[in-house]
């Protein structure tokens, strides 16, 4: 069966996953859980498979820790199931309430997207966290995972499967693009998918975007930015960019850029090049960082995404340089000042253009577990409907309900009857 028929199906199965119980969703959470424990050998043989082949092929290191599934990460995942699970049930929120008339009442609740796309990178962990979200906010998922985890996906997408028709979810509200051929044709299933999201590189990303019709939700290049002010705790700056540099690389919240005042540069940088040099990360400058410490110079691509041991520093005059060079040159993704000036901090949070911007502290927070979502399907930077990372809330749209009582437009266009707007309780 092709992912044409497969969709064309799933949009008459999606009504039904929108309408279950809460009970039956938070179950299947809970039976994934114990499955993936209990089958916990199984994922992990699957893996070494994956790495081995993934290694062979030359993968580099940044892309091998992704790809990577250990105890570690089960134990991650089976929190974050936990967590999502004990959130309250996202669907059926009155979000307005009105009477327009004496029996015609207006009502805005909240429900599912319908059909979800989301065609991730070759991350296990992500399979898991994708198809518990779309199952806990009552969205379908058609999920295609990277070929370098093919055998992983495969157990952990079966499992995962198995649980919800356990818990007598609608079966056929979840499915599994394997080949790469299906992308392309997932892309053209316009009619029947509401909405696709892709997480991956800035060229695929915009490939997506570029060979559907269907409405695309992502970010591309995760480019963030530390900009150490000149009032910054100067050893609480250089404990947080170890921290967003070196705890997890090949994050998307991953700091890229490091923006340091003029005013501190001398005393700070050589500072910043032991600390960060003793963590092994390499750094690389602009002309008036070079002139400070000895590091290569910024290349001609400028300050881009490395999702390596590697980093790029500049020198700006003050905090109305660090803001423009984030806002024109940045991914708009996640930004951080560090800074004890409580005016530096009102200006940088009111002009930084990003979907998060923080005050003393790491980029790496910039999550959805870390932000008590339990999961994310992704980070968003767009402005439209999601931003920042997804959790239950950007995975959900509304309707309106409007009850009445023989109530026709004729009668109010006459003059016949007018309109009592009041807001009910």
């Amino acid at each position: 069966m092709s992912i044409h028929e497969d969709a064309r199906k799933m949009k008459l199965v999606a009504p039904y996953l929108a309408a279950s119980a809460s009970e039956a969703r938070d179950r299947a959470l809970s039976l994934i859980g114990v499955s993936l424990s209990a089958h916990a050998k199984d994922i992990y043989t699957a893996n070494n498979i994956d790495m081995a082949k993934a290694e062979d092929a030359g993968i580099s290191s940044s892309v091998l820790k992704r790809l990577k599934f250990d105890e570690h990460k089960l134990a991650s995942v089976l929190d974050g199931l936990r967590m999502l699970r004990d959130l309250p049930d996202p669907l059926g929120h009155i979000t307005l309430h009105r009477q327009l008339d004496e029996g015609l009442v207006l009502t805005r609740l909240t429900c599912p997207i319908g059909v979800i796309g989301v065609i991730f990178e070759a991350r296990p962990d992500a399979m898991i966290q994708i198809a518990s979200l779309c199952i806990k906010s009552g969205n379908c998922a058609i999920l295609k995972g990277g070929k370098e985890t093919t055998h992983t996906n495969e157990v952990v997408f079966n499992l995962i499967k198995d649980a919800a028709k356990e818990a007598g979810l609608p079966e056929g509200c979840l499915l599994q693009a394997t080949s790469h051929s299906e992308i392309d044709e997932l892309l053209e299933c316009h009619e029947d998918v509401d909405l696709i999201i892709p997480r991956g590189s800035n060229a695929f990303v915009r490939y997506i975007m570029d060979h559907t019709k269907i409405p695309v939700m992502g970010h591309s290049d995760g480019i963030c930015h530390i900009f150490v002010d000149e009032s910054a705790d100067q050893d609480m700056a250089l404990k947080i960019i170890a921290d967003a540099k070196t705890q997890y690389t090949a994050a998307c919240n991953a700091v890229e850029t490091l923006l340091i005042h003029r005013n501190i540069a001398k005393e700070f940088l050589p500072k910043l090049y032991k600390h960060l040099s003793d963590n092994g990360v390499t750094l690389k400058g602009d002309f008036q960082t070079r002139g400070i410490i000895p590091v290569e110079a910024i290349g001609k691509e400028g300050c881009i995404e490395y999702l390596d041991l590697i980093a790029s520093v500049k020198v700006v005059d003050d905090i109305n340089e660090a803001i423009d060079h984030i806002n024109r040159f940045g991914s708009h993704h996640t930004d951080s000042i560090i800074t004890s000036d409580s005016e530096s901090v009102r200006v940088f949070n009111q002009l930084v253009d990003s979907a998060g911007v923080y005050h003393n502290c790491s980029t790496r927070f910039s999550d959805g577990f870390r932000y008590g979502f339990g999961a994310e399907v992704g980070i968003s930077t767009s402005k439209i409907h999601a931003r920042g990372p997804v959790g239950l809330e950007g995975l959900l749209t509304y309707k309106y309900t409007l009850e009445g009582s023989g109530q026709i437009v004729g009668d109010y266009a006459d003059g016949k009857k007018s309109f009592n707007f009041k807001d009910l309780d």
